[in-house]
């Protein structure tokens, strides 16, 4: 399984992707909603799920989604939004955008995994 993380933090994508790896994915990076649009576009069949930041400059997260939720060849591609945005309104703005999931930073690896699990995408325990 392939990942794309979107986060404008060095240190944030360096630890989500080893989460990733520690659940059995490969996974790419990306600076901003700008990069990843960018990136998905290039590899559009590539990726079984993203993860991407709200709080991002030159393209948000919200703005990504939204972007990428017009396109109809993605629409079958699972966004969890991972974020520090803790209010009620703002996950429910990006879950009626299209977001398949919300996780709250920080987190953990069960925490997401449970997510993915949610999502259809792993079962069973997480791997230690």
């Amino acid at each position: 399984m392939k990942a794309l993380v979107v986060d404008d933090s060095k240190a944030m994508r360096r630890i989500i992707k080893q989460t990733l790896r520690d659940l059995g994915f490969d996974s790419d990076e990306a600076e901003n909603g700008v990069a990843a649009l960018s990136t998905l576009e290039a590899h559009p069949k590539d990726y079984d799920l993203i993860l991407v930041d709200w709080n991002m400059p030159e393209m948000n997260g919200y703005e990504f989604l939204c972007e990428v939720r017009k396109r109809d060849e993605y629409a079958d591609l699972n966004i969890l939004m991972v974020t520090t945005e803790n209010e009620v309104e703002q996950m429910l703005k990006a879950l009626d955008a299209g977001a398949n999931e919300y996780l709250m930073k920080p987190f953990t690896k069960d925490a997401l995994f449970d997510k993915l699990e949610l999502l259809g995408i792993m079962t069973g325990r997480p791997p230690e």
